[in-house]
């Protein structure tokens, strides 16, 4: 028996929890001076798209169907 494909909600999991992390490594290294090239810019998107990947993912866990 081969196990199920993933749901969509676990999908945006994924893609919350990765874009996440990726987010919170750049900006910490950023911040003690290892990644200095990285724009300001490039962070407020890796923000927003942390938060909206979380807003996907919260509507699609709470889907009834």
């Amino acid at each position: 028996m081969s196990p199920s494909p993933p749901s969509e909600a676990r999908k945006f999991a994924y893609a919350f929890g990765i874009t996440l992390a990726i987010t919170l490594i750049i900006y910490l290294l950023r911040g003690f001076g290892i990644l200095t090239f990285f724009p300001g810019g490039v962070i407020y998107l890796l923000i927003l798209l942390s938060i909206g990947t979380g807003l996907v993912y919260g509507i699609q866990k709470t889907r009834r169907f």
